[in-house]
């Protein structure tokens, strides 16, 4: 399975500085262009203004509790995302059930090879 990102963008929305600075660091050493990290979603949908990421690593809490504001952003530009959560799988709501969702504390790398299986799974990428 090849790592290369390059050409994708990736926002990275996440409260723990160290988690999103490693992730931030795989998803750059793959080729990526890292949007952000950030640390709230109210950041993450004004970047969202501004630029189409490919893909995005989104904390389901991000300080005040479960929230999939943020998600329900993405999935309506039809923003392929991943979850990153502390909490029990089973807090995700039923229309984000296809959604990657990798457990606290997790390997910056296993972000990384999970945007990657999305990259491999994207429909319409040109040379796929």
């Amino acid at each position: 399975m090849s790592f290369d990102l390059h050409g994708r963008a990736v926002l990275v929305v996440e409260d723990d500085f160290y988690l999103a600075d490693d992730t931030r660091q795989v998803l750059e050493d793959a080729g990526a262009k890292v949007l952000g990290p950030v640390s709230a979603a109210d950041e993450a949908l004004s970047l969202l203004e501004l630029q189409r990421p490919d893909y995005a690593v989104v904390d389901v809490n991000l300080g005040a509790g479960p929230s999939f504001g943020l998600a329900s952003a993405l999935q309506a530009r039809g923003i392929p995302f991943v979850f990153l959560t502390g909490y029990d799988p089973d807090i995700i709501p039923a229309e984000f059930r296809n959604v990657p969702c990798l457990q606290k504390p997790v390997d910056p790398e296993k972000v990384l090879v999970t945007i990657i299986t999305l990259e491999s799974g994207a429909p319409n990428l040109s040379g796929k």
